[in-house]
């Protein structure tokens, strides 16, 4: 039966918790608070979770839903040949609003959709979405929200689309805050250099290029010259190749 959860209330919230672990478990979806929007989270190991989670929200393996993980070191069990300059950006911006696209570690038993072998990694900037990913370990997790619908600020809102496709709901007031309008994270391709911008969000490129001055902003908008002369200066080296991720 679905259940809501007052994450506010400290006995509730362990409660809900609790349920939402055992939910993960038997691989069924839940909803929860991040730093950004509200996200319905599933299994990220189990495929048979990772399509509920996809049916939920009306789309298909061709748009797989990011992970979201608990801390920084996790990066390394899911993604390999990460670059320094993606590592110093999960420094600077992690827990938060930045999403990397990685190359997936080929020895991983999941399948998030047509992925082409790649991985979109975030650590949210959320107690309760941190306490979960602390219980579960890494989470699918996508915008609480049927496809081209907005996506939801709080649990009642994501209820009202996702309904009893969803067993758990953790609420836990406003995300990001009343009154404001919902901010999706910056996605950052890291696959390929120059790293590239793919969605623009809660990390402005402008704090981006502070970390890599490099990075190209959507489509394949470059530095000022000044900064690529910077670029230059310090020895970053070209290279080829490109991926593609959609997430939300």
């Amino acid at each position: 039966m679905t259940t809501t959860y007052n994450c506010t209330s400290e006995e509730l919230r362990a409660q809900g918790l609790e349920h939402a672990q055992r939910a993960i478990s038997e691989k069924k979806c839940i909803v929860m608070p991040t730093d950004t929007v509200y996200g319905i989270a599933a299994d990220a190991f189990s495929p048979l979770a990772v399509t509920l989670l996809l049916a939920s929200k009306g789309r298909s393996r061709q748009m797989p839903p990011p992970v979201l993980i608990p801390r920084i070191n996790a990066l390394d069990g899911l993604a390999t040949d990460v670059p320094a300059d993606a590592r110093a950006l999960a420094e600077a911006f992690w827990p938060g609003g930045l999403t990397l696209i990685l190359h997936a570690q080929p020895s991983l038993d999941w399948d998030l959709g047509e992925t082409k072998g790649t991985v979109a990694l975030r650590m949210p900037d959320d107690d309760v979405a941190l306490e979960l990913l602390a219980l579960t370990g890494p989470l699918a997790v996508s915008s609480a929200n049927r496809t081209g619908q907005p996506a939801a600020q709080t649990a009642s809102e994501a209820r009202v689309q996702l309904a009893e496709s969803v067993e758990v709901y953790l609420e836990g007031g406003f995300r990001p805050l009343e009154g404001t309008e919902s901010v999706p994270s910056t996605i950052v391709d890291a696959t390929s250099r120059p790293f590239r911008v793919v969605r623009e969000g809660a990390v402005s490129l402008e704090r981006l290029r502070e970390v890599v001055p490099g990075i190209l902003g959507i489509g394949g908008l470059a530095p000022e010259p000044a900064a690529a002369a910077e670029d230059e200066a310090v020895g970053e080296p070209e290279a080829s190749g490109t991926t593609e991720a959609a997430s939300e």
